[in-house]
């Protein structure tokens, strides 16, 4: 683990305006302080996709403020658990990082209509990993 007492995540997509957003929101809340979390991608976006947006808003979250960053190296080496959803490949991998592939629809381009069952598939991945590495 990170040099705290707490695991740190950190999730990554390729524009980190979705998916990861999406994640590092709903581990925010899930967890609260037990968890230090944080998202980028390798090829990040302009803005979070407003669709994703919408979404986390009907759950009561708030990611109007979250902006996409560039995945680092430095990033990746400071987590413990390391997700990815659609850009392993671009990802660094360093040794005694436990890396997952979230495997999800990519909500690029999508309304949020079609956002909702990701948000949802998420949020499920999400609190099992958080019943896993911040139990209460």
């Amino acid at each position: 683990m990170s040099d705290t007492a707490k695991p740190s995540v950190l999730f990554v997509c390729v524009h980190n305006a979705g998916r990861s957003q999406m994640a590092a929101a709903f581990l925010a809340h899930l967890a609260g302080d037990r968890v230090l979390v944080n998202s980028a991608g390798s090829l990040p976006a302009d803005q979070v996709n407003p669709a994703a947006v919408a979404a986390m808003a009907e759950v009561g979250i708030d990611i109007t403020s979250a902006a996409p960053r560039v995945l680092t190296a430095e990033a990746v080496q400071a987590s413990d658990y390391v997700i990815t959803m659609g850009c392993g490949d671009a990802c660094p991998v360093f040794p005694g990082r436990t890396y997952l592939d979230w495997q999800l629809d990519d909500p690029a381009g999508k309304g949020v209509d079609a956002v909702r069952p990701i948000r949802d598939e998420i949020r499920r991945r999400v609190e099992a990993l958080t019943a896993e590495i911040a139990p209460r």
